[in-house]
């Protein structure tokens, strides 16, 4: 039932008058006005994804050229919300942190899908978004990350993030959202914010989540040996 759904949501594309988005997305962006280029898009429900799987099969994207990137005032790029929304998992919630995201010794690695799967999603979504750049310069970016209780492998929350400002073409991703998702993840398991908030805000905007969560924007955090890096 689940796999038909996101097949026919791929074929319909991302569009604002297109629904690609699986059971549960269309009620959370009900009503919203498509955001203009460039502007957040008005906070709402996060979607829950179907969580972590013992395997993984490679999900529909959203259909070619439907998806249009944003950027920021200082051009850091950010995904189209109606095609990436962002979605969270259902293993995860406030009262289980030290058991998921927060447990010692790490948990993303034991959630993650494997590269044979994400390899074929990011050429798809590449298309979807119209990315024609160096695949390897790009990321296959989970909006809201693993860290922070992303979903890992529903399409609303995947996107092919382009090279930030200052890249060295040929050199990999560049990209400081994450920084940012660490420095998010570190809050929680502090106590210092909840994973809701810290999912809207990234979710929202990543480039302003700090901010938004009035937490210190000094020197990024080097990413955790097990922080969610695709």
């Amino acid at each position: 039932m689940a796999a038909a759904v996101l097949l026919a949501a791929a074929a319909a594309g991302c569009s604002p008058g297109g629904d690609h988005t699986a059971k549960g997305a269309k009620d959370a962006k009900s009503g919203s006005a498509p955001a203009a280029a460039g502007a957040p898009p008005a906070a709402t429900a996060i979607v829950t994804g179907p969580g972590p799987k013992g395997s993984y099969d490679v999900q529909p994207q959203p259909a070619p050229g439907s998806c249009h990137y944003r950027y920021t005032a200082d051009k850091q790029p950010l995904p189209d919300p109606a095609c990436t929304p962002g979605a969270i998992s259902p293993a995860v919630s406030q009262d289980n942190l030290k058991d998921t995201i927060c447990k010692q010794g790490g948990y993303t690695s034991t959630i993650r899908p494997p590269s044979n799967i994400t390899g074929k999603e990011k050429a798809e979504n590449a298309k979807s978004y119209g990315y024609t750049g160096p695949m390897g310069d790009a990321e296959y970016d989970h909006l809201i990350s693993l860290q922070l209780g992303g979903d890992p492998n529903d399409p609303r929350n995947l996107w092919v993030q382009p090279p930030s400002p200052g890249h060295v073409p040929g050199k990999g991703p560049n990209n400081p959202k994450d920084s940012v998702e660490t420095h998010l993840h570190t809050a929680i398991c502090k106590g210092q914010v909840t994973l809701t908030a810290a999912q809207q805000a990234i979710a929202t905007d990543w480039s302003t989540a700090e901010a938004k969560l009035a937490l210190r924007t000094g020197s990024s955090p080097a990413p955790e040996p097990d922080a969610d890096g695709d």
